[in-house]
């Protein structure tokens, strides 16, 4: 690699409010930042394996840092359940395949461009309410569902992937309650709503601090452990 062309860290969802944090923080920390998202080019699309395919290999090999700062909780469609008397199979496919395969084609076509000397780091965000072991008020079974389901696609991709690239970490991250379009309408009293800015920060502070021995693990925004 030449001194005056490093490779980039690759943010998936720049566009996004976390995304966008996370491309800035990075920038501002002198680290160059690939953006991809459905409005860069090139294009990737969770739905569409296809431009994911495209977008890894125009990025090439040797990256020592990929985040995933996709998901989705709601939209003019579909809100997060209340009950189980709303289970609803579109919402729930939809669920699934932003949250869970979407993240899932990310691991397949972008792992394998990781570094394969020293350490690099895949990381992609989870949520704490994926958490089964601390699930104890129930409701937004789609999205819970489907975080719980990436953090097990994580977990199995992690131990595949310390096969062959031992000093390679993959994570999930739970960013906390940040002001974005997908948490602004469920925000409430009491809880911690951080500025995207400031959850950038610690989560690449955490990313920063991580080992090989971290590999498979779920953390929060400051390093904790989550229970899967």
């Amino acid at each position: 690699m030449h001194p005056d062309n490093p490779i980039p860290a690759v943010i998936i969802g720049a566009s996004g409010g976390i995304g966008a944090a996370l491309a800035a923080e990075l920038e501002r920390r002198g680290q160059p930042v690939r953006r991809l998202g459905r409005r860069t080019t090139p294009m990737l699309d969770l739905l569409d394996e296809a431009s994911i395919a495209r977008a890894a290999a125009e990025t090439g090999p040797g990256l020592r840092l990929v985040l995933d700062a996709t998901g989705f909780l709601h939209d003019a469609r579909f809100q997060p359940e209340k009950s189980f008397r709303q289970f609803d199979p579109a919402h729930m496919a939809q669920s699934f395949a932003l949250n869970a395969t979407g993240p899932a084609l990310l691991m397949k076509h972008f792992l394998p461009l990781l570094a394969r000397d020293g350490r690099a780091v895949f990381a992609t965000l989870s949520a704490r309410v994926g958490s089964i072991a601390d699930n104890r008020l129930g409701g937004w079974t789609s999205y819970r569902a489907a975080k719980a389901a990436l953090n097990q696609i994580m977990r199995t991709t992690a131990i595949e992937l310390a096969r062959t690239r031992p000093q390679s970490i993959c994570v999930s991250l739970h960013p906390g309650t940040v002001e974005t379009g997908l948490s602004a309408p469920f925000a409430k009293a009491g809880l911690e709503v951080q500025p995207p800015a400031l959850a950038a920060a610690r989560l690449l502070d955490v990313v920063a601090g991580l080992t090989p021995a971290d590999s498979g693990g779920f953390f929060d925004h400051h390093g904790r452990p989550i229970p899967f």
